[in-house]
């Protein structure tokens, strides 16, 4: 028996082929129906290759699929339309075959053929129950068993239809409507695509925008920290300053009248009193140099953060030409590749120089003094060294002594130890090359936290 499709017409196998029966006595027939199929196969190997085209885009798929339904046909005109489901949105949505041309736009269909746009769009579903007659072929697009548009055409004059024709306009509807709708995923995944690779090339530029950033922000966040503490330092210097200058130097400035008082009315009276009065002299010239020092320390408080920071050797540099009580002369000079380090270490380098040069600036009359700051794969070493008459054995007790002693002496001694210590190096005195006195201080790399408890 045959088989019928849902619309109650044979089955499509069966229209295809023209063949109704298994008996081998109906040879004619037979032929006919070959010659049909061979027919068909070649009408399906062109529908096969329309429908390839899905990666084109939609125009191109439905230009092929009305190209090879017209060319079947030999069609007079062929209209293919869309009538929403799962193929809403699409376009074109409509596209006739016309004498050779093709017409999208709805306002310039001919009006012969507008009634046939208005059956697609209306009422799909009645397509499937068209005959052959007039040589008007019509068949729905069905896609999950919901008619999504349909296809019309009015085969040539000169063409002899049959039930296969109608088939295979089926088939290529139906066919056409999966190739649309893959169409349409397959623009909808290369757009979603583009659109990904886009936003992921835009999010790529943030995260790289963001980085730098974190970077300017955490430059501007040490800086902005670098401002406060050195605010917070230039306060309590200003504070120690006008302290010095108030008090200390005051102190100093009337110490001084008093001896020269004292010194001149011992002068007058008889003896022994002038031999006393000469013996005050030290201490007049001693109350003038602690006044010069108060001077010096007074004007280093004040100005110290006037000039911009710089690197260690920078800072050195710096630091010889800081104003001292005496016409003390100060080279530097730098050895080895110079290596970045933390500011505080930076900071007690600088401060323990600036010990060492005051000291011999005050006590050791010398002329000449040279700072040598040594960058080692291993170590940071810096020296300072003098021409004058300093003795480092008595500096070097000195200095293991020094912070015991309970009368306040050697307190820049102490100081300078407690720096050496805080960055985890040694600091020793030796007898320089220039004559005098070496101070040297040797850190070791890399550079541990110790803390300090001086």
């Amino acid at each position: 028996m045959p088989q019928h499709d849902r619309f109650g017409h044979p089955g499509t196998l069966g229209r295809l082929t023209g063949v109704r029966s298994s008996k081998h006595s109906f040879y004619p027939e037979y032929r006919r129906s070959n010659e049909r199929l061979t027919h068909t196969v070649r009408a399906l190997d062109e529908i096969s290759q329309a429908l390839v085209r899905s990666a084109e885009g939609p125009r191109a798929l439905v230009e092929a699929v009305v190209t090879a339904a017209a060319d079947h046909l030999q069609a007079q005109w062929l209209l293919l339309a869309i009538s929403g489901g799962q193929l809403s949105g699409m376009r074109p949505s409509q596209l006739l075959y016309h004498h050779g041309t093709f017409i999208d736009e709805e306002r310039e269909l001919p009006e012969a053929i507008r009634p046939h746009l208005a059956v697609i769009r209306g009422e799909p579903w009645e397509l499937g129950s068209c005959s052959l007659d007039g040589g008007l072929v019509r068949a729905p697009m069905m896609l999950d068993d919901e008619p999504v548009g349909g296809i019309v055409a009015l085969a040539g004059e000169d063409v002899q239809l049959a039930d296969t024709d109608l088939a295979i306009i089926r088939v290529l509807a139906n066919q056409a409507a999966v190739a649309l709708y893959n169409s349409h995923l397959f623009q909808t995944a290369t757009h979603l695509r583009g659109r990904t690779d886009q936003l992921t090339a835009e999010a790529s530029r943030q995260a790289e925008n963001l980085v730098r950033r974190q970077a300017e922000l955490e430059h501007v966040q040490q800086q902005l920290t670098a401002a406060i503490q050195r605010q917070v330092i230039d306060e309590e210097r200003h504070r120690i300053a006008r302290e010095l200058h108030d008090s200390v130097t005051q102190a100093v400035l009337s110490a001084g009248m008093i001896v020269e008082v004292c010194r001149s009315e011992l002068e007058g009276l008889p003896a022994p009193a002038p031999d006393f009065a000469r013996r005050l002299e030290p201490a007049k010239e001693l109350t003038q140099q602690a006044v010069a020092q108060l001077r010096s320390a007074i004007y280093a408080l004040h100005n110290a953060s006037d000039e911009a920071p710089g690197s260690l050797p920078v800072l050195l540099e710096r630091l010889s030409h800081v104003h001292l009580p005496t016409e003390l002369e100060v080279a530097v000079r730098v050895e080895g590749e110079a290596v970045p380090l933390p500011s505080a270490i930076e900071h007690s380098m600088l401060r323990l120089t600036g010990e060492a040069l005051f000291n011999t600036a005050m006590h050791a009359h010398a002329d000449q003094a040279e700072v040598v700051l040594r960058y080692a794969p291993d170590r940071v070493v810096l020296s300072v060294a003098d021409d004058g008459t300093g003795d480092p054995e008595v500096l070097q007790r000195d200095l293991r002594s020094a912070g015991h002693d309970r009368g306040g002496y050697h307190c820049g001694l102490a100081n300078m130890r407690g720096r050496a210590a805080e960055m985890g190096g040694t600091l020793t005195f030796r007898r320089a090359e220039l004559g005098g006195v070496l101070v040297l201080l040797d850190v070791p790399l890399p550079l541990a936290r110790k803390d300090s408890h001086d």
